[in-house]
């Protein structure tokens, strides 16, 4: 029901979007959380679809944004300014809830993931 795409390998302070692509239900939230190696899941980004209201982590704030295409059913993660630090495992994730502030850091809130998409960012 949510198929992630876009990842790859790109240097430090270069750019990449995400996507993940929705279907068979109406998620009116949905989110990114990424993984690195070694380290606990973290929240990213996630947006509602009702209000277009957006949440950001602190650790990707002003160089992370995330948007979404209702038309498309796709939701999208524009990163720039890479860091080597950004390297995981990129998983979107989505629920039909429309979350508040206090839930949609939460990983599970969502009851829908995605597959996961790589990106390593270079040094």
């Amino acid at each position: 029901q949510l198929q992630a795409s876009g990842g790859g390998l790109v240097q430090a302070g270069n750019s990449l979007t995400l996507s993940c692509v929705s279907s068979g239900r109406t998620f009116n939230t949905m989110g990114w959380f990424r993984q690195a190696p070694g380290r606990e899941r973290e929240f990213v980004a996630a947006i509602r679809r009702g209000d277009n209201h957006k949440y950001c982590a602190d650790s990707v704030k002003g160089r992370f944004a995330i948007s979404r295409d209702n038309a498309k059913n796709t939701v999208y993660l524009q990163m720039s300014s890479l860091k080597p630090e950004d390297t995981a495992v990129y998983y979107c994730a989505a629920t039909p809830l429309t979350l508040i502030a206090s839930q949609v850091r939460r990983g599970e809130a969502y009851d829908s993931w995605g597959q996961g998409t790589q990106l390593t960012v270079s040094s």
